[in-house]
């Protein structure tokens, strides 16, 4: 059997191995597995698809926002119109009643004497009226009866005003018609007279 030299696996390479080098298929692959370059005018395609998604993406997130924000801001205010429907939905039926109170109150200021007739009419009026402010109560609808107090523009309607030393000016002398809100609205201001400092 003959040896092979040095030289001989330097200058005669194994067939099988100059085969697999020559095959075309094995070259394919090792060029198909080099390193691959994205040409600049496709990459330059892709950044501004990719800047395009993002800016629809963005605008979509805000649009988004503002929806919850505007449906958050819907079911606060639907709340509070349950709350005030709840609160003033009996505001101008009440408000119908007042000249009502007024007429009982009026009859009442005139039901006086000793007469048994009149004094029972006074207590039946007492009863009647205690019975229908303590209904209205029920509902939230208090009185206003300032007589005493300092004048408030927001409650109070001053009918005339009385040179007075006895007291604060723009205190209330007389309440010539009492006034009603129903919880922390006003239903009508009371009509009063008030003070004010005589004059020299």
């Amino acid at each position: 059997m003959a040896s092979l030299k040095d030289d001989d696996w330097e200058n005669e390479p194994d067939p099988k191995y100059q085969a697999v080098a020559k095959d075309p298929e094995v070259s394919q692959k090792e060029t198909s597995t080099s390193a691959h370059t994205v040409p600049l005018t496709e990459y330059e395609g892709l950044q501004a698809e990719l800047s395009a998604v993002q800016h629809k993406a963005q605008e979509q997130w805000d649009l988004a926002v503002r929806m919850r924000a505007e449906m958050e801001n819907l079911r606060r205010r639907s709340e509070r119109d349950v709350e005030n429907a709840h609160k003033y939905g009996t505001d101008k039926f009440a408000a119908e009643l007042l000249p009502v109170i007024d007429s009982l109150e009026k009859a009442l200021e005139n039901a006086k004497g000793d007469d048994p007739a009149i004094q029972a009419m006074s207590e039946g009026l007492q009863l009647t009226l205690k019975m229908f402010e303590s209904a209205l109560n029920k509902f939230g609808m208090t009185q206003i009866d300032p007589q005493g107090q300092l004048f408030d523009p927001m409650k109070h309607e001053a009918l005339s005003m009385l040179p007075n030393d006895t007291v604060a000016p723009n205190t209330v002398l007389h309440v010539v018609q009492r006034g009603y809100q129903i919880h922390d609205r006003l239903l009508r201001p009371a009509r009063v007279v008030v003070s004010k400092a005589n004059e020299g």
